[in-house]
């Protein structure tokens, strides 16, 4: 998203995101939601379905990171990423790092407000229980590094996208002048012969890729500075006598090893650095799952070794002699502890829990360790587990192994935790908290985008006592269901299900709330048909659907965006490298969405350079010269070293034991012998984007009759199963042709008795775009209206499909929104719709159960006998209110909606039936949305600025109809009970 075509948006009331404090228990918690309060209190689940509890310990204060802009009083800032205390012990620091945009109260885009900050605390003194904010320090831009001179009279911050490090200093008063902007001064890569290529090439390596400064390490003396720059794949080492760079060194294999490391995978994606005396460096490597240790010289560096690691490395620190280098992992939820002097691994020490404390769940990762602290004397590990909330303490006395003795609760999503200088005081950051409803999004400056509610958290805690780190060990436990017993309803429903049910069909869309689209259902559900837009008349399949099955009314998407939503959708959980990083890409500052399958938009489907190079075209504007290679040749070490093999910085891994970034819900079908048929799921979309003088591949109704190939794995474990005719995210093309590829192969099952056990399928024309320009969409498609209806339509032919088939009997479909981030609801910026259909779901039923993503996938993998994927989806309950095992008799008929008639994509449809009603058309043409939407990227997932769009869909649908500013988030259906998961 370019920071650019930021919204110039109406005004509203400005939301303060808090943090939830909700105490959990052991057993399933009931609450009536009838005024909404206790929905938006936090004394229910976060998007997750995890409780947090971040006041609970003795002694605990919680604030959050209001940077006290004017105009903007209750504005908290998002995703704080890095704490630092002074060496003198007297101050501390906070770094954030996420979306942080703001328009002022016109509507329009606040460059000036809209910046990442420093925040300063004092902690001398009695000051260190209890912080005070002594300034706030704005950075244009800035990314997970920063580090204190030894003399504590100044600091650097990364500054990202920016490609500088900052250097503040400190002044009389004892506040930090203005920052002086050390220049990187990485220059685009796009030069001589691939001049042409401005547009794909920047100054990262990878295709529209900036370098992106990250992680800091200072020598010592402070005389030597190393930062890495995340997406160049190297770092460079600063003079802090002169405040300029002294060098660059490439971290990849081609240039550390020459004579044996071409077209090896190495050093990409340096993430944070730690400087041993000053001269060695250790740079963490997030691709590469490495520590790449290198010596610094007065004008160059070179390596010394590789340490290789389970996990993905992310932070890193020294005890106080450097003998010892502790690294946090995630996917491995380990701590690494290096010998600096062999560079030999000595353990690996596990930071989910105590022992005991996972009773079911000891061979599932997901706590995500991500940032860590050493007690003064050395004797504790504090680390940060930001996927299970919490902070793992370690006990360091004795011999290895060492295990963590207690859990201390935290804010949602902990990112760093620093200690006072006696060691007597936690300070702790988290980079999220519970965004609330949105109601007032399309209201002048609302600022009620999600990513801008979900704002950080600054706690302070004591080191707590034996008996007090018990207590809140066990609270940690009950706020993830680490420890509760095995519901026996649960097991009994499932175990039926299981014994009947062999295929399920699961659905993605994008990207819409429960209010937008059912929010005019009058079946007692709670919806706010004020703010529907694509209702009963748009979306009748949708309606039907809920009515005749189940309306899941309280249903909250895991993921806020794409970016994460397919991860949570797809394996329950995201990485920290997604966390980090999707927040800022999404402001436009810095980063690729690399959520499924490619990074730096380049196929890690694919092993191989060349073969990737053989899925481009050779074009007669490139005199016949391939595309990938014409464009990969630019950077340094050529094509082949350009992220060589198939390691992907977003994945995930499985139970631990089976091989690495196999933790997505197909991987679980594969391990249990189950068969998997994808249509659309992790695909290279590059190709249907670039322009058509360069190859894009055309929008074919039929690819299969054509022999065309439309789709391109990205995905190595997913790509034997995918289906090559099945096109991909394309706001261009129509769901209903998509389905006709999938119905082409469904039949052909049918009649061979072979469905397959899984089916992915991607329907995501809900997304919309493409209404005018280059690549506008086809068949008439071209208002929001019309391709709504589209992926109605789209959805109930496939229900219809099963329904027909003689697969009925044996085949439920669910069907999920990645993410709910586009469009208000009046009761929380997660809730979302969600269907589930076929034999044995409850019908004309309301369930208000608080389900999320994560209880949707684990519902998956017990109908289906899967193995689970992380400590989520191992400890969420499955849906079992939806069901009822007396009812298997099921049918279902799909309607089209009538505005469908002003387009051609009926024509030669035989099959085509439409809803009950009069006719209608789209309120504005295609060019009245073209127009509102010039300038607008939909070549994938969430380019756009959302809440703009959403205020034009809302000014285009509803005309002068005022927005509805007031929400009490009151349940407008009929009473009920809620049981959470």
């Amino acid at each position: 998203m370019n920071r650019t075509v930021l919204p110039r948006i109406t005004r509203a009331i400005l939301l303060g995101a808090t943090i939830v404090a909700g105490m959990a228990s052991a057993r399933p918690v009931k609450a009536e939601i009838d005024d909404g309060k206790l929905a938006n209190s936090g004394q229910l689940p976060l998007s997750s379905g995890q409780f947090i509890t971040p006041m609970a310990a003795t002694g605990a204060v919680f604030q959050p990171l209001n940077p006290n802009l004017s105009n903007y009083a209750n504005y908290n800032a998002g995703l704080a990423v890095k704490s630092a205390v002074s060496p003198d012990g007297n101050t501390l620091l906070i770094l954030t790092s996420g979306y942080n945009l703001l328009n002022d109260s016109h509507g329009n885009y606040d460059a000036a407000a809209s910046t990442q900050f420093v925040f300063v605390y004092d902690i001398s003194g009695a000051n260190a229980r209890a912080p005070v904010k002594k300034q706030v320090i704005q950075v244009p831009n800035a990314y997970v590094g920063m580090v204190w001179a030894p003399d504590s009279s100044r600091f650097y911050v990364s500054g990202g996208v920016d490609d500088k490090v900052w250097a503040y200093s400190r002044v009389a008063g004892g506040n930090f002048a203005a920052g002086v902007a050390i220049a990187l001064n990485h220059p685009s890569y796009a030069t001589g012969p691939f001049a042409g290529f401005a547009g794909f090439i920047y100054n990262g390596i990878g295709f529209v890729e900036s370098a992106v400064t990250a992680g800091l390490g200072l020598s010592p003396d402070g005389s030597v500075l190393v930062a890495a720059n995340m997406f160049n794949d190297s770092i460079s080492v600063i003079d802090t006598a002169t405040n300029t760079k002294k060098f660059d060194y490439d971290l990849r294999p081609f240039n550390t090893t020459p004579a044996t490391g071409s077209g090896v995978a190495g050093g990409e994606a340096p993430f944070a650095v730690a400087m041993k005396g000053n001269g060695t460096a250790y740079v963490s490597s997030i691709r590469d799952r490495e520590v790449v240790v290198l010596s610094i010289g007065a004008s160059g560096a070179g390596l010394i070794t590789r340490i290789a690691l389970p996990g993905n490395p992310n932070s890193m620190i020294f005890n106080a002699d450097q003998s010892r280098l502790y690294v946090t992992q995630d996917n491995s939820d380990t701590v690494a502890v290096i010998d600096t002097a062999s560079n030999a691994v000595l353990e690996e020490i596990d930071t989910r829990a105590p022992a005991g404390i996972l009773t079911n769940g000891t061979g599932f990762t997901g706590a995500t360790p991500n940032n860590l602290v050493l007690s003064p004397d050395g004797s504790t590990l504090y680390v940060t587990n930001g996927g299970a909330n919490s902070v793992a303490v370690i006990p360091l006395g004795g011999s290895a192994p060492h295990r963590v003795s207690g859990l201390l609760p935290t804010g949602w999503y902990p990112n760093a935790v620093s200690l006072s200088a006696d060691g007597g005081t936690l300070y702790v950051v988290n980079g999220k908290s519970d965004p609330g409803r949105n109601p007032a999004i399309n209201n002048g400056a609302a600022n009620q985008y999600v990513l801008q509610l979900e704002g950080s958290g600054f706690l302070t805690m004591p080191v707590p006592s034996a008996t007090d780190l018990a207590h809140l060990t066990r609270q940690v436990a009950a706020n993830n269901f680490y420890n509760v017993p095995a519901n026996t309803h649960d097991t009994t429903v499932m175990n039926a299900l299981k014994a009947k049910i062999q295929h399920v069909i699961y659905i993605v869309k994008e990207n819409r709330t429960f209010d937008q689209v059912l929010g005019d259902l009058p079946n007692g559900a709670n919806g706010d048909p004020s703010l529907t837009m694509y209702g009963r008349a748009i979306t009748p399949n949708f309606h039907r659907l809920a009515a005749n099955f189940v309306t899941l009314d309280n249903f909250l998407d895991s993921g806020e965006v794409s970016g994460n939503g397919w991860a949570w959708s797809t394996a329950a959980r995201e990485s920290d490298h997604g966390t980090k990083t999707i927040p800022p890409n999404y402001a436009g500052r810095g980063f690729s969405n690399d959520s499924e399958g490619q990074n730096r938009i380049i196929n890690m489907g694919i092993a191989s350079p060349l073969a990737r190079a053989a899925t481009y075209p050779s074009p007669a504007a490139l005199g016949g010269a391939n595309l990938y290679l014409s464009l990969a040749s630019a950077f340094p070490g050529g094509f082949q070293n350009l992220l060589p093999g198939t390691n992907n910085d977003f994945a995930t891994d499985g139970p631990i034991g089976t091989p690495v970034q196999s933790g997505y819900l197909w991987d679980a079908a594969l391990r249990a012998g189950l068969t998997v048929r994808n249509y659309g799921f992790f695909l290279d979309i590059t190709r249907y984007n670039i322009p058509s003088y360069l190859g894009a591949i055309p929008n074919t109704r039929d690819p299969h009759a054509a022999g065309l190939t439309v789709a391109y794995p990205a995905s190595p474990s997913l790509a034997p199963y995918t289906d090559p005719y099945f096109r991909g995210f394309d706001n261009a093309f129509p769901d209903v042709w998509r389905v006709e590829e999938w119905k082409r192969e469904f039949d052909q099952y049918v009649t061979n008795n072979n469905l397959p056990n899984l089916t992915l399928l991607r329907l995501m024309h809900d997304h919309m775009g493409n209404f005018s320009g280059s690549n506008t969409a086809v068949a008439g498609l071209t208002t929001p209206e019309t391709q709504q209806a589209d992926n109605d339509l789209a959805v109930g032919r496939v229900i219809e499909a099963v329904a027909h088939s003689k697969y009925a009997s044996s085949t439920l479909v669910f069907v999920i929104e990645d993410d709910a981030q586009d469009g208000p609801d009046h009761m929380d910026a997660h809730r979302s719709t969600a269907y589930v259909v076929g034999p044995y779901v409850r019908h004309n039923a309301v369930v208000s159960t608080r389900y999320t993503t994560v209880n949707m996938v684990r519902t998956i993998e017990d109908v289906l006998g899967l193995g689970h994927l992380n400590l989520n989806d191992a400890y969420q309950r499955p849906m079992t209110d939806i069901f009822d095992l007396s009812q298997s008799a099921w049918n279902y008929n799909a309607v089209a909606s009538p505005i469908l008639k002003t387009t051609l994509i009926a024509l030669g449809d035989a099959e085509m039936q439409y809803a009950e009603g009069p006719d209608f058309g789209p309120v504005h043409n295609a060019a009245w949305w073209g127009e509102q939407t010039d300038g607008f990227d939909w070549s994938a997932e969430d380019r756009i600025p959302a809440d703009l769009f959403n205020r034009i869909q809302w000014q285009g649908l509803k005309g002068d109809l005022p927005y509805p500013t007031q929400r009490s988030g009151k349940n407008r259906g009929h009473r009920k009970e809620v049981e959470n998961p």
